[in-house]
């Protein structure tokens, strides 16, 4: 049995894990690299075993970092089966394809302007190359136990990070691996707590959030939102919130019903400029046992928005001067409309850029959040005088002790802990924190790390050398 860590490794994107026991072969998850230049040509290189030898592809969520990279795959030779939670399977249908969209745009835009280095500049992958890909998804149901090769099987459980998220477990040869994906909140605003699972020989967690707690509830992050409309809306200014179409955007549009209902926001338009961001809400309405909001809050939440779905609207918007509230994708502002809001705004001292969601080093989001004087877009810089505002506690990880959490939730402990999807800061927090907390020693993989998990595993073609209890 063994891993190897193909992406997420002290990174928080690409994430990929190769899971191997005898002949059969497994990657959970399948993510695109995204943030600094050098993640991201990553996603132009092959990996280091041949897409036609991987059996299946088992998915924790839709998240772009998590399975955007499919399309290349599939184009590259696999033709296994994609398991997955219903509502995975949709959403990731409707972000595959709008990155493709978005990639193609990019390309399009790049030779035309010329400021591209490669010529032609091309797209990673086109709308009929994810239309391909799609056809290989599998949904299975969750807390079954499902058989997908020789003595090995895998099961499925809610993780509260968005709709349809989920634990991948994997047991093979009598031994159990358990993925954490991302893991929610203890109580997400949307979705059931994760729930607990009863043991795991291996366990591979993320760490996010490993190095801090979300310290702020939930009235707190109302009383941010409040201050940052009332403020944008007294200067006559845009307040912009670049948003996760999945996920974050129906978590914002609740807050902003729930507000607007007990009459603690003035009077202002609100426009949801993400034609994934409706059709992602649209899905959210179809699975309502994958959330925790009764019909008539679903109704409230649909209604909160005027649905933007036509770029003269986006423009028309752009250009007006009175409040508004714009929320649109991306929420790491690497793409989207909302670039073009944030264009025709971040140089206006009136509005507001709020930013509720984690930003990626390298990212627009990080560079604003860390304070940057200037931004690049489209070939151009624009000097930022808007202001910038963080709502942290927005954040649908699970803060380290959410992590510590999960890792002692097992009823029998866990012999070995994995930490990826983080940054090193974080991933080392959360490695010292459950030294501390726990006696137990975790790793922390480079990428292209492959260990073996024999009763005495140790690292194959890796730096370092990793000692573990017997099993």
């Amino acid at each position: 049995m063994k891993l190897t860590f193909l992406g997420g490794a002290q990174t928080v994107t690409g994430s990929k894990t190769l899971f191997e026991y005898g002949k059969t072969r497994i990657l959970v998850d399948c993510g695109l690299f995204q943030g600094l230049k050098e993640l991201r040509l990553r996603n132009w290189d092959a990996l280091p075993i041949d897409a036609s030898a991987i059996d299946a592809v088992v998915l924790t969520h839709a998240h772009l970092d998590h399975s955007g990279y499919l399309p290349v795959l599939n184009a590259r030779g696999f033709r296994g089966k994609i398991y997955c939670s219903a509502p995975t399977r949709e959403l990731s249908r409707l972000i595959l394809l709008d990155s493709a969209k978005l990639s193609e745009e990019d390309a399009d835009f790049a030779n035309r302007e010329g400021y591209s280095k490669h010529r032609p500049a091309l797209p990673i992958y086109d709308r009929k190359a994810v239309q391909e890909v799609m056809e290989r998804f599998h949904a299975v149901p969750s807390g079954k136990w499902i058989s997908i090769g020789p003595e090995v099987k895998i099961r499925l459980s809610p993780s509260g990070h968005i709709l349809g998220s989920t634990f991948v477990e994997i047991e093979a040869g009598g031994k159990r691996v358990v993925f954490s994906g991302d893991v929610g909140r203890k109580h997400p605003t949307l979705y059931d707590s994760p729930v607990r699972l009863e043991r795991a020989d291996t366990v591979v967690v993320e760490a996010t959030y490993g190095d801090r707690n979300h310290l702020e509830e939930s009235a707190s992050i109302d009383r941010r939102l409040i201050e940052a409309v009332r403020e944008t809306h007294s200067r006559g200014g845009h307040v912009l919130i670049p948003a996760f179409s999945v996920g974050r955007v129906q978590e914002i549009l609740y807050r902003l019903s729930t507000l607007k209902r007990r009459r603690e926001l003035p009077e202002i338009p609100v426009y949801l400029d993400s034609p994934m961001g409706i059709e992602a809400t649209r899905i959210f309405t179809e699975f309502p046992a994958w959330h925790r909001l009764e019909r008539e809050e679903v109704d409230r939440l649909c209604k909160t928005a005027i649905a933007v779905k036509s770029r003269s609207e986006s423009i028309r918007i752009m250009r007006e001067d009175a409040p508004a509230i714009v929320i649109a994708g991306s929420g790491m502002l690497a793409g989207g409309r909302i670039l073009h809001h944030l264009a025709a705004r971040i140089g206006d001292p009136r509005s507001t850029v709020l930013l509720v969601g984690y930003q990626a080093a390298g990212t627009r989001g990080r560079l604003l959040q860390d304070g940057a004087s200037e931004v690049k877009m489209h070939g151009r810089y624009f000097p930022v005088r808007a202001r910038i505002a963080t709502i942290p506690g927005l954040s649908a990880h699970g803060d380290q002790s959410d992590l510590l959490d999960f890792v002692r939730g097992f009823e029998t402990p866990p012999k070995r802990i994995f930490l990826n999807h983080g940054e090193p800061q974080a991933l080392d927090a959360l490695r010292v924190k459950i030294k501390d907390t726990l006696g137990q020693d975790a790793v922390i993989p480079h990428l292209g790390e492959r260990f073996d998990l024999s009763p005495f595993p140790e690292v194959v073609a890796a730096r370092g050398v990793s000692h573990w209890p017997d099993l």
